[in-house]
């Protein structure tokens, strides 16, 4: 597959912020929810911070499985080879299944898959067995959508590649299209972001897609903005997920810019991880979806430095290596595509 060459120059000091924030962003949600996974909605004023604990017993700032994946998909990327190859799709896999292997939390849907394909870890194998899981169960989780933020950044300038590639990876894992199409809106608006710098690109991306496509998302994206978070039931299954996330963030006030009495329109990103992690159930989950677009939005400079402190997990990354991950995910991008 040919890359074709971006339509924009390279980033701006700004844009380079913001592709900075992207898998920090995601990060950092995944940290702020993992310890309330599981738990009823926190609607009635109960304490929301980075304490880590939880089924899993995570340590103070510690990710998930939702940033571990996403890093084995921006390690493959970051080196410049386009994820659509079946060079790109095999490593992804490789990587996905020996993490896997020592995890201490795997996604019932993913390690489904990954542990079927322990012997033989391709990603034809790894894509065959998904569609199956989902003929045999016809469920499909959010474990897609949560690492896909990574893409995005591969192909800034690039929809088509995008969608293609957020497909891609989504089917090594996940056999319904309908979470390939959610990631791929999801990538448009996290790649708008980076560069636009507004939240505009995902009903932009909704309203490209064929006219009855376009109908469902819209009216997913209407219901989402019209809840509350808490309110969107089963948030474990994607196309929930997304609308949890979007109604934290667009349901968030975005602070007025008055430096005076400490406000700043960038506080929204800290606000609106705040609401999507008191969505309950899968807090870890829509938490991170929401913290990539957010960290497009407002960059690695709006996360909170406590947050960044402490935010850490596997394999053995800080803040600052996430930082390094998403740039050097974005410049190879950008760089390939020339």
């Amino acid at each position: 597959m040919t890359r074709t060459k971006p339509s924009a120059p390279l980033l701006s000091s700004v844009q380079t912020d913001r592709a900075a924030g992207v898998i920090l962003g995601l990060a950092c949600g995944d940290a702020l929810g993992a310890g309330y996974e599981f738990q009823p909605p926190r609607i009635h004023g109960e304490p929301v911070d980075m304490v880590g604990g939880g089924g899993f017993r995570w340590a103070p700032g510690e990710w998930t499985d939702d940033t571990s994946m996403a890093v084995a998909i921006a390690e493959t990327a970051s080196t410049g080879v386009d994820l659509r190859s079946s060079t790109a799709l095999d490593a992804i896999t490789v990587r996905f299944v020996n993490w896997a292997k020592d995890a201490p939390d795997v996604g019932i849907q993913t390690g489904a898959v990954l542990r079927s394909i322990a012997g033989d870890p391709t990603s034809d194998a790894a894509a065959t067995r998904a569609r199956e899981h989902f003929a045999r169960t016809g469920r499909t989780g959010n474990g897609s959508l949560m690492r896909t933020a990574p893409v995005a950044l591969a192909y800034l300038h690039e929809p088509d590649a995008r969608g293609q590639a957020a497909r891609a990876i989504s089917q090594l894992t996940h056999g319904d299209d309908e979470a390939g199409e959610a990631c791929a809106l999801w990538c448009d608006a996290i790649a708008h972001a980076v560069i636009h710098g507004n939240l505009e690109g995902l009903r932009l991306a909704v309203a490209a897609l064929p006219a009855d496509r376009a109908r469902v998302w819209s009216e997913r994206m209407d219901h989402a903005e019209s809840v509350a978070p808490h309110e969107i039931p089963h948030n474990g299954w994607v196309v929930a997920a997304l609308q949890a996330a979007w109604s934290a963030i667009t349901r968030t006030s975005v602070p007025i810019g008055d430096p005076a009495s400490d406000s700043f329109p960038a506080q929204h990103l800290a606000r609106a991880l705040d609401a999507a992690v008191r969505a309950g159930d899968d807090t870890d989950t829509v938490a991170a979806i929401a913290g990539g677009l957010l960290g497009a939005r407002w960059g690695a400079s709006a996360i909170p430095i406590q947050w960044q402190q402490i935010v850490h997990g596997w394999p053995g990354l800080q803040a600052n290596d996430l930082i390094q991950l998403g740039l050097l995910t974005a410049r190879a991008g950008e760089q390939q595509a020339c």
